[in-house]
């Protein structure tokens, strides 16, 4: 019987250490609550996925709409002229036999063909003006109008170099061509001036082409040039979008452009002058000159129009970052902002002891993924900035109120809402940046990670338990 009541006090000192060295199950260790939070981390990027399509999807939208406008406002500019036209006669020669005589008859037949010369000279000075009126529905459409002053000479044909005699040349029936794209949004009157003469474009029908063709009516060369060389100027007026570019017919061409644009890209064959090109927040000015010897193509050619779109050169008006691409690099942090959370709520129940439970820590993800929905929804009707702005306030709010709930305390919510602000801040600075983005987000993660490491070195990870 002694024996007995002394293994039960034995037994009841062996449970008083048990519960004593504060034993636990598995699913109430460090090891069990960080997978847990680590497997929430991984399913919350299913929600953050949805965010991104439709981010995809907004912006596939206005895409879709800023065509329409553009189909109707006008779409790129590209000009290609003005080309001199001068028909010539060559002759083919057939063997007829007669069967009356039997003799072989030899006729001559003229054909008529066609050919092109280059100005001698091609001068333009372009204005191109931001137009923002034009909205449909919650879309603003970005488009410009265009003024185009042209102005040059052509010199003597060389036919010769065409292996066409003078006589044959029809110079009674000369036309000056500019062939453009965007004819429907031409808004100026089409006259040109030949030698101080007046003549009026007409559009015309051109199969297998790609560029509508512009054409004068039939003038008399030899009598409208004075020495054959003929000078012109004309004025042209277009409404587009996108981008402005010209293909370098002259002998020598010379294009001056500016704009209230504040983000240009020049590009095409040629380069702008490094030396008079500038681009502020308030516009831009460039400026090219080409010769004929820094292109592969003559001045004259036989037959038809060359197709020399490859050549073209000018500038494309772009938007940097629409709102659609800062929404959808925001979204690229998302895992960052979740990850970085979790690991602060974590460390701060780790070191202070407190229990968070699972479903806890699953609402303070959704909250953060409801940021990015805010954002994009609010960005629509107002600036990215102001909905960043609005959209991290309301966030950062919900978080620090449930966090003082959570943890019975207003010490470490204040300290979560100072992370969480920092947090996103870096964020919105990277956005903004484009050429310094990499740099400075390696710097920033190098410095939260030395900040983890430091607040962290104090815990006892052997300690299985919280």
């Amino acid at each position: 019987m002694e024996n007995e009541n002394q293994k039960t006090n034995q037994n009841q000192g062996d449970l008083t250490v048990s519960i004593a060295t504060g034993k636990t199950s598995f699913f109430q260790s460090t090891t069990a609550k960080m997978m847990m939070v680590g497997m929430l981390t991984l399913i919350l990027l299913i929600p953050l996925a949805f965010v991104n399509d439709l981010i995809s999807e907004r912006s596939q939208r206005k895409k879709e709409v800023v065509n329409e406008v553009t189909q109707l406002w006008g779409q790129d500019v590209l000009f290609y002229g003005p080309i001199l036209r001068i028909p010539y006669k060559t002759y083919s020669e057939t063997s007829v036999v007669d069967f009356k005589t039997k003799q072989t008859v030899i006729e001559r037949k003229a054909v008529v063909n066609y050919a092109y010369f280059f100005p001698e000279k091609l001068n333009n000075n372009s204005e191109i003006k931001k137009n923002t009126s034009l909205k449909r529905g919650i879309y603003n459409n970005v488009v410009f109008t265009a003024n185009m002053n042209f102005n040059g000479n052509f010199e003597k044909p060389n036919f010769e170099k065409l292996g066409i005699k003078e006589e044959d040349m029809l110079w009674d029936r000369a036309a000056l061509v500019v062939k453009t794209s965007n004819l429907k949004s031409i808004k100026s009157d089409l006259n040109i001036k030949l030698n101080n003469t007046s003549f009026n474009f007409e559009a015309k029908t051109e199969e297998n082409d790609t560029l509508g063709t512009l054409e004068t009516s039939l003038f008399n060369y030899k009598n409208l040039a004075a020495n054959y060389k003929l000078d012109f100027n004309f004025i042209m007026k277009y409404n587009g979008s996108n981008s402005v570019k010209f293909i370098p017919v002259g002998k020598t061409t010379q294009i001056s452009m500016n704009s209230d644009w504040e983000s240009p890209s020049f590009e095409g064959m040629f380069a702008a002058n490094d030396t008079t090109k500038s681009v502020s927040n308030k516009g831009f000015h460039a400026d090219w000159k080409i010769l004929h010897i820094n292109r592969p193509f003559p001045q004259q050619y036989a037959g038809k129009i060359p197709n020399l779109t490859s050549y073209s050169f000018g500038t494309k008006l772009i938007e940097t970052v629409d709102e659609y691409q800062q929404n959808e690099r925001a979204s690229k942090y998302g895992f960052l902002v979740i990850g970085l959370t979790f690991l602060i709520f974590f460390l701060i129940q780790s070191v202070n002891k407190i229990n968070i439970h699972i479903f806890q820590y699953t609402m303070l993800g959704l909250a953060l993924i409801m940021f990015y929905t805010l954002l994009i929804s609010i960005t629509e009707h107002s600036s990215f900035s102001l909905a960043y702005l609005i959209a991290s306030i309301a966030v950062i709010g919900m978080i620090v109120l449930y966090s003082v709930s959570i943890l019975k305390t207003k010490k470490f919510p204040i300290f979560i809402g100072m992370a969480l602000a920092a947090l996103y801040t870096f964020i919105y600075v990277i956005i903004q940046l484009e050429n310094y983005a990499l740099l400075v987000g390696s710097i920033g993660l190098f410095i939260i990670l030395g900040l983890v490491m430091y607040f962290s070195r104090k815990i006892d990870w052997n300690n299985n338990s919280l």
